[in-house]
């Protein structure tokens, strides 16, 4: 659809990822009448948890891809030039063919940017040489050859400071990777290293017992506060900054494979814009998702402040919450629903079976299913049957379609 070089519309999405498809979803549900558009750019859209299993071998690169018109809301205008700038003050955001925007509610759900250029070499190494990452669609395949090909040699997997989306699928790569080379019975001559730029294995104490069993099954050597700076893939040498108090020195690491997870940021037009906040993503009150200043603007998914895990899960229950506290905004009123900061990381221990990591803030346990079902501190094969067969179509005919299985919006002051 031609649109005019200056447009009005009832409500703005910036970004037509999981995020902004789900919102706009569950908003046209809700309210057929109104008006609304969603900003991107991308002809593809893609169901990134689904890379971790690509690159374990578990999926094919396809079954994660779909084109975005045929995703987009019968109801939704797609404007497809990217947003250049917003004007809140005005209720305008800019594209970059110069159109002008203006709304009466902005949800802004652009996600995160992935920072290749931020680790030296990195860019011109990747796809080649054993450097991959399950972060690209294009190099998750790839993963998976290296590893089913690999019968000795060094093998390395990082993980960099957060944020990150999934924080735990730089780990997951590591133990899908073990699993395979355990079945093939060449574990025992390679070297597994996993190199985290954090100080634990991971953020929720609770998970950790049950994947150290496993990093000890797999005899992967653990390197915390070290960060990978520099990879030279014709060498096949890593540099990584590792921290051991007060000491800080640069260390060299030969690989035959590295599994590389870039640094993230908030998108660059997002850190530069009147809506971030001092770490660069939109600035929100972390239960409404309300903007902080601006009482008609909204941001859920990765790009925005709340300091829950940045997963798809997080931003499958975010959406309905943004879209019933939008069309309260609508009309002039407060927020009506909250957020309690759920995230999801389905850990990949093995093929066939998984930890279901689930918390909301603070590193509470949010529990989806009772524990005589799934206890989520232990691996399970009930999880795995959730991950490989159940959640990919409740992503693609449940969460895009507006049906909030299992999310319905927590009303505020409700029990």
């Amino acid at each position: 659809m031609t649109i005019n070089s200056n447009r009005r519309v009832n409500i703005v999405i910036v970004g037509g990822g999981s995020a902004g498809i789900a919102t706009a979803a569950s908003i046209l549900k809700r309210n057929k009448t109104l008006s609304l558009a969603i900003i991107d750019p991308s002809e593809d859209h893609y169901y990134q948890p689904g890379w971790t299993m690509v690159g374990g071998g578990a999926f094919s690169a396809e079954f994660t891809h779909r084109k975005e018109k045929d995703l987009i809301p019968n109801r939704a205008l797609w404007i497809k030039p990217a947003v250049a700038s917003f004007d809140p003050d005005n209720n305008a955001v800019m594209t970059a063919d110069g159109q002008e925007i203006s709304y009466d509610v902005l949800i802004v759900c652009p996600g995160i940017k992935l920072d290749w250029a931020a680790i030296k070499g990195l860019p011109e190494a990747l796809g080649k040489n054993g450097v991959t990452s399950n972060y690209r669609f294009d190099l998750a395949p790839y993963t998976y050859r290296l590893v089913k090909d690999m019968t000795r040699g060094r093998a390395l997997f990082t993980q960099p400071p957060m944020p990150i989306k999934c924080a735990g699928a730089p780990q997951k790569s590591m133990y899908l990777s073990c699993s395979k080379w355990q079945k093939n019975g060449v574990l025992d001559d390679i070297d597994v290293q996993f190199h985290n730029s954090g100080a634990v294995l991971f953020g929720v104490s609770e998970y950790v017992p049950a994947l150290m069993e496993y990093v000890e099954l797999y005899n992967a050597h653990l390197n915390f506060e070290s960060t990978l700076v520099a990879v030279d893939g014709e060498a096949q040498i890593a540099t990584f900054e590792q921290r051991h108090g007060e000491d800080i020195r640069h260390v060299e690491e030969r690989f035959d494979m590295i599994h590389v997870v870039p640094p993230q940021t908030a998108p660059d037009f997002i850190r530069s814009s009147p809506l971030a906040a001092e770490n660069g993503f939109v600035d929100v009150d972390q239960a409404t998702l309300r903007h902080s200043k601006y009482a008609n603007i909204f941001s859920l998914g990765d790009a925005c402040s709340a300091p829950n895990a940045k997963t798809m899960a997080a931003a499958r229950k975010q959406a309905p919450v943004v879209a019933v506290n939008a069309l309260a905004a609508l009309e002039g009123k407060a927020p009506v629903a909250d957020y309690d900061g759920y995230g999801s990381c389905p850990l990949t221990v093995e093929r066939g079976k998984i930890i279901l990591a689930e918390f909301g803030y603070g590193g509470k346990l949010l529990p989806s299913f009772p524990n005589w079902l799934i206890d989520g501190t232990r691996p399970s094969r009930l999880s795995w049957l959730l991950k490989d067969t159940i959640l990919p179509p409740v992503y693609w005919h449940g969460m895009l379609k507006g049906r909030e299985w299992m999310v319905k919006p927590h009303r505020i002051g409700a029990e």
